[in-house]
């Protein structure tokens, strides 16, 4: 979708749910919160293009989040040395 100035790109609430494999509703409820950054042309909420990785971070899951902070550790655990190396280049 297109707003009148032909620059911005937004995305319905219908295509950000399906892109991010959530329900509409739950797309309503972020933008409600403000977690995800929204507004109304006539009867439908737009989200900006520039929105949708913010939008995906909003719905990482805990386990997900659980994941990524072990393979981080683990990461900093095997190469921290070498990190503090590069670091200091």
């Amino acid at each position: 979708m297109q707003n009148k100035d032909k620059n911005a790109q937004y995305l319905t609430t219908a295509e950000l749910a399906r892109l991010l494999g959530v329900s509409r509703i739950a797309v309503f409820k972020k933008i409600r919160t403000g977690k995800i950054k929204g507004f109304k042309i006539g009867r439908n909420y737009v989200i900006p293009t520039e929105e949708f990785m913010t939008a995906v971070g909003t719905f990482i899951s805990q386990e997900k989040k659980e994941e990524i902070r072990k393979i981080v550790k683990k990461a900093v655990d095997e190469y921290g040395e070498t990190l503090k190396l590069l670091g200091e280049e």
